[in-house]
């Protein structure tokens, strides 16, 4: 066998020729690479919490030093709001519990609660005003109707109380079920409004238990007061009824008229007042 012949292969081109027994040098890291880096992430999560409980301390160990001197008695109390029907007196005693409480300490829900319980006050608001005063803002309730014998309603259909209802009996007086106050109220103010045209006000107005309502008109130029039986629903559509057959007939006879009953689907029914018998005088007989 002929022995294994090695040829010496040349360098491909553009590469040198690395050296027969020679090793490729590494370059260190520096020291600062190989050394675990410092976390601060942990140290930054924990700096603002602290900040905030420091700064929070801080107020209010501020606030209670200088509370006592800030924190003044109640000098003025200014009520404010056109009021008919209840007095600044009477506002003044209601409150005098609450004014001798300082600034801070005053109990603006309690005074604004104690306030809203008096008949005549429908809302009010109570605020602070630096350095010593209250300002009270009262609406006082707008009486509308009457409630039955022993209330008044307001325009929102809200029932109250005052001591006074015998000033009020000028009002239209309106009845019915307790939880239909809001209800009657609107019945009353969208009747009023197509019956005034005509020169027609209401006197009373009731909704029974059974879904009936009733109307009777006050006197006046048009004439004396009659009732209207409405029956249950489309009270509107009624009315109109009577407007137009009011126009073409019943007008000229309006005082002969008591009560119209507007209870059919198509028409209405008449009832006639009672004709005043004469009265005759008799002549005076002379008594020896």
């Amino acid at each position: 066998m002929q022995g294994a012949q090695l040829r010496h292969q040349p360098p491909a081109p553009g590469r040198k020729p690395v050296p027969r027994g020679a090793s490729r040098m590494v370059a260190k890291e520096p020291m600062s690479a190989r050394l675990p880096k410092a976390n601060f992430g942990f140290l930054k999560s924990l700096f603002w919490p602290v900040l905030l409980v420091v700064l929070g301390f801080g107020t209010y160990e501020g606030a209670t030093r200088l509370l006592p001197y800030a924190d003044r008695p109640i000098t003025k109390i200014a009520v404010q709001g056109d009021l008919s029907y209840i007095s600044q007196q009477a506002v003044q005693q209601r409150i005098a519990p609450f004014v001798a409480s300082s600034f801070f300490t005053i109990d603006l829900a309690g005074m604004r609660t104690e306030l809203e319980q008096m008949p005549w006050i429908a809302h009010a608001e109570v605020r602070r005003v630096w350095p010593d005063q209250v300002v009270i803002r009262l609406e006082e309730q707008l009486p509308v109707a009457r409630w039955g014998d022993e209330s008044l309603l307001n325009n929102q259909g809200q029932a109250f109380t005052p001591k006074e209802l015998a000033n009020y009996e000028h009002l239209p007086q309106l009845f019915g079920p307790q939880r239909a106050q809001q209800q009657v109220m609107q019945q009353y103010q969208v009747l009023s409004q197509m019956l005034r045209p005509l020169g027609f006000s209401i006197a009373r107005l009731e909704l029974r238990e059974r879904g009936s309502w009733f109307l009777t008109t006050g006197a006046g130029s048009s004439g004396p007061g009659i009732e209207l039986l409405l029956g249950r629903g489309n009270l509107v559509e009624k009315m109109r009824r009577f407007i137009a057959i009011y126009d073409k007939t019943l007008k000229d006879q309006i005082t002969n008229i008591a009560r119209i009953d507007l209870r059919y689907a198509n028409g209405l029914a008449v009832g006639w007042r009672e004709p005043v018998a004469p009265t005759t005088d008799k002549p005076a007989v002379a008594k020896n």
